[in-house]
């Protein structure tokens, strides 16, 4: 059986996070999803388990942690591998996001090499050497 291409999936309402999500991964083998808002999310989510989701906490509508909630609610995405990513560094919502089985809980500004390192950490594949 070929190796199947990990998928990241990112529910961020910055289109600029999104772009820099996806520029991290570039050089990865990984099949990249972004969307702007839970609502959009939702629907795929409910059909196909990614990965590894980035999940940012504070959106319009309804925030990330709330999502999560309503994610770990669907059999198959019980044991979905989450990073928590925010603005604000909250001790609550690091303990709600721990509740839930984030795995990790990111501070934004993100860099490049951060999102890479988490991806290759948490997917199994190797980075690409950068030149």
């Amino acid at each position: 059986m070929k190796d199947k291409v990990p998928t990241i999936v990112v529910v961020d309402d910055s289109a600029t996070s999104i772009s820099l999500y996806q520029l991290s991964m570039e050089p990865l083998a990984v099949n990249f999803i972004g969307f702007k808002s839970p609502a959009e999310a939702f629907p795929y989510l409910q059909e196909h388990q990614p990965d590894l989701l980035f999940l940012d906490i504070i959106m319009p509508g309804m925030d990330g942690l709330t999502f999560l909630r309503q994610l770990r609610e669907l059999s198959h995405q019980k044991d979905t591998r989450v990073i928590m990513v925010t603005s604000k560094d909250y001790a609550q919502d690091r303990s709600i996001a721990k509740q839930l089985g984030a795995l990790d809980f990111l501070i934004k500004p993100l860099r490049f090499k951060e999102i890479r390192d988490i991806v290759c950490q948490h997917v199994n594949i190797k980075p690409v050497p950068s030149n």
